[in-house]
């Protein structure tokens, strides 16, 4: 009994002794460092919990960005076509290339300009920009700055992982043991192969928009004034109508040139039209003719006006009445006395 009790004060002393410890240890300051010699300042958890961590800021650090720039200048210059050619060759300087590229030169109707397309080096935009003031007069400049950063990483890691899955059906190929097997993994090797390559364009592209920027520079003549005003004196007014109608004659002779043609195939559409009906109707009916031009016909040697007359002449005792009828009954007894 006595040995119990002892055993049991043993172990309450062990208990105090332990729990006086930690107390020191944990509501003063900080644990005493032998090498530094002094107590390390005490931290608090939320200071330290806001504080980056060496693995937070290394992406920051490690990443490059990429940005797609694209943008437009607008230029003046007495000779636009001139000053193209002069910006192709600030092109080729900087190891840029010239996508497309149009010239109006100078006519009646339209001034002239240059519109191009062109990429140079990403670093050397600035630079080409301001060099561009050489070739003529600059009123406008606008750029851009996308940042495909993310798009890149995105493919990126995409392209990685069809990679690596490619990688495993080739040799899953290399090692199979019958013939399902090896028809099903060659299906699926064609499907991720043909998105692996997809997707390598997509991100051959977008290194190629990131590597060379895009500029459209459009140079035109400057103006003058005289485009959008009238003429300042009565000569100027005179030359001016006259100039109007002499370009007005012109339009109407070209008009006329050009109706000529359609007018020759009209006529030649209503000939066909004239010879189709007269086909389709046959040959005309004989009118009924006057008795004057039957007596005509049976008495040769007289002309149809004389027939008419001698109608006329016979046909006018009968209107008269009796008379008419008295004068044939004379000429009739003459004729019958010997």
């Amino acid at each position: 009994m006595r040995k119990l009790a002892v055993l049991c004060v043993a172990l309450l002393g062990s208990v105090l002794l332990v729990s006086c410890g930690s107390d020191e240890g944990g509501s003063g300051g900080a644990p005493y460092r032998p090498d530094m010699g002094t107590a390390a300042p005490a931290i608090s958890p939320g200071l330290r919990e806001q504080a980056p961590s060496p693995s937070d800021s290394a992406p920051d650090d490690t990443v490059e960005r990429k940005e797609v720039i694209t943008g437009s200048v607008d230029i003046t210059s007495d000779d636009p076509v001139a000053a193209a050619g002069r910006v192709a060759d600030q092109v080729r300087a900087v190891d840029g290339r010239i996508d497309s590229r149009t010239e109006q030169p100078d006519t009646d109707d339209t001034d002239p300009s240059a519109t191009l397309t062109v990429r140079v080096p990403a670093d050397r935009t600035d630079a080409f920009v301001d060099g561009l003031g050489g070739v003529g007069e600059v009123t406008r400049v606008s750029t851009n700055r996308d940042d495909v950063t993310m798009q890149w990483e995105d493919l990126d890691a995409r392209i990685k992982a069809l990679q690596a899955s490619v990688d495993r059906l080739r040799a899953l190929i290399a090692t199979a043991s019958s013939t399902a097997d090896l028809i099903d993994a060659e299906e699926a090797l064609g499907s991720r192969q043909g998105e692996l390559d997809s997707l390598t364009a997509q991100q051959r592209r977008l290194d190629d928009q990131v590597a060379l920027s895009t500029l459209t520079i459009s140079i035109t003549a400057p103006d003058n004034g005289s485009g959008g005003d009238g003429p300042d004196t009565f000569l100027d007014g005179v030359v001016a109508g006259w100039n109007s109608l002499i370009d007005w004659l012109q339009d109407a002779i070209v008009f006329v040139g050009r109706a000529i043609p359609w007018l020759g195939f009209l006529a030649v559409l209503g000939a066909l039209w004239w010879l189709v009906r007269r086909l389709v109707r046959g040959p005309r009916p004989a009118a009924h003719r006057p008795a004057a031009r039957i007596e005509n016909s049976t008495t040769p040697g007289k002309t149809a006006p004389d027939a008419a007359d001698k109608a006329t002449t016979v046909e006018e005792p009968e209107t008269t009445g009796g008379s008419g009828a008295a004068d044939r009954g004379a000429r009739d007894d003459q004729t019958e006395q010997p």
